[in-house]
Order: C-alpha cells, then structure tokens, then sequence
C-alpha cells in the first residue's frame, strides 16, 4: 500500500468496522473483480488494495436477464463500506441463480477524514448518492433492454434506494427492494447517537464522518422528509431483514417498514425459528440465512432458508 494509504487505514479501520458496515457508472470498461469469499474481513482486507473491485458475478454488461429472472439486480452497499466488500459473498450467488447482476460504488466523497481511505465509501450525502444509483440503474436498464431492477442493499444501501424511489425518478424502475439492517427509520446508534444530539455534536460531524453517518440518526432532518409521506411507494415490493443482534441500527426493529397503499412490505427478523444465527449487523450480509431469505425475496418460488448457525465472526 502507498505510505499515505497505511496510516489512514491504521487510523480509520476500527472506525469502519463499528460505524457500518461506487466507481460512478461511466464507460464500458473492463472492470476487476475480487476472488468469492464467505466472511466480511477477508473480503474487507482485499478491498484495501482493490478498493474498485466487484463482486464476483457482478457487471457482466454483456448479461441478459431470462424469463425465470426478468429483473437485472442492483446491489447496494452502505457506510463506510464498498461494492466488494459488502457482496463478496451474495454476488455470484445471485449469479449462479441466473440472474443478471450488477453493483456500484457510491458517496465516495474527499470531504472527510475517512473518505481519504479509498475503500471506504458511502459517507457523502445520502441524496448526491440517490443520483449516482439513479444514473447506475438508468445504465444498467439500457444495457440490459429491461424497463425494471430489483435493488438489494445493506445498512445505509437499503436505505438510499428509497430516497431515489421516492424523489430521484426510482417509481417505476424498480420492482422489489430488499434491505438488510437499514436504519429506515433511524438509528441510535447503540446510544451513541442520541447522546451526540443532545450535545449537539451531529451538527459538527462532517468534517471527520462525510454527511451520510448524522442523515441516518433517529431524528435527522433528511429522515424526516424521507418518511414524511410514508414509508412505501406504489408498486414496490418490500422484504426488510433484520437482526436482533444488530448493534448499528439500532433499535433493530427501526428498520422495519409499514406498507402504504399499492405497496406490499415484508418484515423479517433472522433470528426468528433459528436463535443459532447469531449474525451481527455486518456479518449478516454473509449469512447463509440472510441470503436465502433475499434469493426468497426476489423469487417467491424459491423455498424458505434453511436455519444453520452463523456467528459474527467476519
């Protein structure tokens, strides 16, 4: 790693880590892909050198969706985290389904401390990242002849499609979306969010977090115009995983969404029918678990997961 690169990864991985947890669409160029792994860590360490890297299965442009699939996949990852890193493991198991898949960095700011790690992603503001998912799947809609995606998205990924379906001209151009562990309806954080606010610390985070992590605190002025209208947009299919374990999105349940009219919603929690998945709110995304239920989601004709244990160990 360049010099630069390994003091601010020293200084800012065990941030990463606690607080969550793309290229921009552009030209058709080759792009690299990382190796398939089932643990965040791995996944996490390779993206430190190949902070560009997509999930194995991902970005075939040359992929076009079948009639059992319809639907091209957009995945999204959240804070602090990058396309690689966060689908490592759920990608080219989309892929081996046969679905067309495709995932992109985004929020990938140089207005903060952490946002000079180049793997660390998705700290800009939530609604400049809306556009960038907007662009992404106008691109991924031309490429593949369809008129619609299915979104998949984890923490702050599961949450920012809504804000493209809701204001940046997603209603029509998604069919399901299904999120793992976003914070919809805001987070403590622990805790730890609610005590920055009452001191008045969310306001002065930018410098240091990006616009992203306080847009995401129970409270915030970008949730409450998210939500204002409610939670749903008409014609949308909604599955919302959570896990009891989660320590980021915190209360867990916050994430859940209410159905609004023309919309149908989904709510599930991992541990329920199986207390032995232990998954946390990273390690979820490579629960074996958390990952039937989105094959589910996307398919209803796919069976209910299987309940095996899962620990989180990334």
């Amino acid at each position: 790693m360049r010099p630069r690169r390994c003091r601010v990864v020293a200084s800012v991985l065990g941030a990463a880590v606690a607080l969550g947890p793309a290229t921009a669409p552009g030209a058709h160029a080759a792009e690299e892909t990382g190796p398939e792994t089932t643990g965040f860590v791995p996944a996490l360490v390779h993206s430190i050198d190949h902070p560009e890297a997509s999930p194995p299965g991902a970005n075939d442009w040359s992929c076009r969706p079948n009639p059992r699939h319809p639907h091209p996949v957009v995945l999204v990852h959240g804070t602090y985290a990058n396309r690689y890193d966060t689908f490592a493991m759920l990608s080219p198991a989309l892929k081996r389904d046969g679905y067309c898949v495709f995932a992109l960095n985004h929020g990938d700011t140089d207005d903060n401390l952490l946002s000079q790690a180049e793997f660390l992603k998705g700290n800009g503001d939530i609604r400049r990242s809306a556009q960038e998912l907007a662009a992404f799947v106008d691109r991924v809609l031309a490429a593949t002849g369809t008129s619609r995606v299915d979104i998949v998205g984890h923490s702050l990924g599961g949450l920012m499609p809504r804000q493209y379906l809701k204001f940046e001209g997603g209603a029509g151009k998604v069919g399901t979306l299904v999120t793992l562990g976003a914070p919809h309806h805001g987070t403590t954080l622990s805790g730890i969010a609610v005590i920055a606010s009452s001191l008045g610390l969310l306001d002065s985070t930018h410098p240091l977090l990006g616009d992203g992590p306080a847009q995401q605190t129970r409270g915030s002025q970008f949730l409450a115009e998210l939500n204002a209208e409610g939670d749903t947009v008409a014609g949308v299919s909604y599955v919302v995983i959570a896990t009891s374990l989660d320590a980021v999105t915190t209360p867990h349940h916050s994430t859940f969404l209410t159905p609004g009219p023309g919309a149908t919603v989904r709510n599930i929690t991992l541990q329920h029918g199986c207390p032995i998945d232990l998954s946390d709110h990273l390690s979820m995304i490579y629960s074996p678990r958390a990952i039937g239920y989105v094959r589910q989601g996307l398919d209803p004709q796919t069976g209910p997961p299987s309940c095996q244990p899962h620990l989180p160990v990334m």
